[in-house]
């Protein structure tokens, strides 16, 4: 027993039953260890089932293709923030790990000679932007469904232990700074346990539930990433989130990037192929912050379609009912659905959509989190991993390309695995827990209890989500910024003084969002305060009062820390492990 809380131990702890967290788990389970696998939902409704369009690797099935070319792709795509060691481990690991899934049972589709077929892909090109490449990996338009199913198979098969809906609250780290596993909150009971461990891997996933119009779904509320800040961690590139060009306008709801890879294109109220102009190379398929911000512009200028000229079409119907039915189901079904269109037929209205988080909890190659220390900028917490989008490698960089978030949690959920693996962490024994160990969740869970009066956590979330939209959307300039940094200062007031009005414990799902909501709100500051600081245009953070990208002063990533709301800086790493760097230069599509 510590501070009064239960005890349960185990050689490893995941937090996240999402691509990263299984796959990891699955190293972890299938070499012994004894491994714990938490998750607000059950394990195949985590949000990498939504991921539609495919995993990219340079397998080379439909024409020449070189990893070295994707990893220039993934630099460009990054905007020179990326660091170029992690992107080229990751690209050189990209087809080991889908022919990896592909014999685990993963239905890809097929060419008639039974190769994995391929789609293209935004921003994926042969010879260093030469022409598009088809590259992505895809199961239909179901790429992330058939992987976690099949990730979740093979984990039954080990014989790994899923805790389903449970919640964790808070890392535990001892004087040393180590990290010992953390407090999590069983969902159905309210009872609160201490989960020790002598690796905790953080797979917690986005926090895109900040934002007001998102793609992701209610689940991603940053959790891994306010456990780690409220630990003292930092939070890099924070500043970088990716819309995506094609949410379902009103609804939010994605459209794969894959239908562009089909050959759908986008229009504006004129029925003109508007991205010709915008990137006469690739076109519809140039890197997300670009076609994002050309449909930004077009509706800005006056073309946006519909009564409010606040929308694009994305036109798909010249594809032929067969391509349609075979190659997009669920985006047909999702038209349908949300937007009372039947793409063989008519257009689906689009708008960009906040979608994916580059930024994250800074972690290298074998998933380790990094902290600067003592002088030494690349120092590890021990005992503590991240990996998939609640990480920071940084693969990504100021952009994310389409397919390398799928590759991303394959690729460093198994690095991280086999880490631990070689760690040797089995043979070891557990570390004393302090004597404050579960203080810090216990006083956040009391505070909640005992509050009798307070707004309602819902009000202050949605206060929380339109302000970030507002000031912190597609461009971005100082007033904006600024006034939003103060606004999010003052919601941070507010949410401290929340109530809710179901004091029980079992199955009380406004606790939970209340928790959830300490974490978002971290995340909020963490996005708004690097945002304003950065005084450049790159990648997603496009600022209409500095337009330029600036190599001289920004060529470097933030990290955000919680203690003074203050931020520091470290150079972007610009040399790969084996191969020439890639310096930056002007990125044209």
């Amino acid at each position: 027993m510590s501070a009064g809380l239960p005890v349960r131990k185990f050689d490893a702890i995941v937090v996240g039953a999402g691509g990263a967290g299984m796959r990891a788990s699955l190293q972890l389970a299938e070499a012994g260890l004894s491994v714990a696998v938490l998750s607000k939902v059950f394990p195949t409704r985590s949000h990498t089932v939504a991921a539609q369009g495919g995993i990219g690797a340079a397998l080379g099935n439909m024409s020449e293709d070189s990893w070295l070319w994707h990893m220039y792709d993934t630099i460009k795509g990054s905007d020179w923030l990326g660091d170029q060691d992690a992107i080229e481990y990751m690209c050189k690991m990209a087809p080991r790990v889908v022919y990896e899934l592909e014999h685990f049972g993963m239905p890809f589709d097929r060419n008639p000679d039974g190769t994995i077929w391929q789609r293209p892909f935004g921003g994926h090109s042969m010879n260093f932007g030469e022409r598009p490449v088809q590259r992505a990996c895809a199961s239909a338009d179901r790429t992330g469904h058939s992987m976690l199913h099949t990730l979740y198979q093979r984990n039954v098969r080990a014989r790994t232990q899923f805790l389903v809906e449970w919640m964790a609250l808070d890392l535990i780290r001892d004087a040393d700074g180590d990290v010992l596993g953390v407090t999590a909150l069983e969902m159905e009971t309210g009872e609160v346990m201490i989960l020790q461990a002598k690796a905790t891997l953080f797979a917690t996933g986005g926090a895109g539930r900040i934002f007001a119009a998102s793609t992701n779904a209610f689940i991603n509320t940053g959790d891994g990433l306010g456990m780690a800040a409220r630990a003292g961690i930092p939070l890099e590139d924070m500043e970088m989130w990716q819309f995506h060009p094609t949410g379902v306008y009103a609804a939010g709801v994605l459209i794969t990037e894959g239908v562009r890879g089909e050959g759908g294109i986008l229009l504006n109220v004129n029925g003109e192929r508007f991205m010709e102009r915008y990137a006469p190379n690739l076109k519809d398929l140039a890197s997300r912050d670009v076609v994002s911000r050309s449909m930004d512009q077009e509706i800005k200028e006056g073309r946006g379609c519909g009564p409010q000229k606040d929308h694009v079409l994305l036109k798909l119907d010249h594809l032929g009912p067969e391509i349609i039915i075979k190659r997009l189901p669920a985006i047909r079904e999702i038209a349908i659905k949300f937007a009372n269109v039947d793409p063989i037929r008519e257009p689906i209205p689009v708008v960009p959509t906040i979608h994916y988080m580059m930024g994250g909890i800074p972690s290298n190659v074998h998933g380790q989190v990094v902290a600067p220390r003592d002088g030494d900028p690349n120092a590890v917490v021990n005992g503590l991993y991240a990996i998939g989008e609640c990480a920071c490698v940084s693969v990504h960089g100021g952009n994310r390309l389409g397919t390398n978030s799928l590759l991303d949690i394959i690729v460093f959920g198994r690095a991280a695995g086999n880490h631990v693996v070689e760690q040797n962490f089995a043979r070891q024994s557990h570390k004393p827990l302090p004597k404050d160990a579960g203080n810090l969740s216990r006083s956040r869970l009391a505070r909640l209890d005992a509050a009798t009066s307070g707004e309602q956590v819902a009000d202050v979330a949605n206060t929380l989500r339109t302000t970030m939209q507002a000031h912190c959307g597609v461009f971005r300039n100082q007033q904006l910024l600024t006034e939003g940094v103060a606004k999010v200062t003052q919601i941070e007031q507010r949410v401290r003084r929340t109530a809710i009005k179901d004091k029980s414990k079992t199955f009380n799902t406004a606790r939970v969002e209340a928790l959830e909501l300490d974490n978002l709100i971290e995340v909020a500051k963490a996005t708004i305060v690097s945002a304003e600081a950065r005084r450049e245009s790159r990648g997603a953070q496009a600022r209409s009062d500095y337009p330029a990208r600036d190599d001289a002063n920004w060529l470097r990533h933030t990290l955000w820390y919680r203690e003074g709301n203050r931020l520091d800086y470290k150079p972007v790493n610009l040399k790969p492990m084996s191969v020439d760097a890639f310096p930056p230069k002007a990125r044209t599509y």
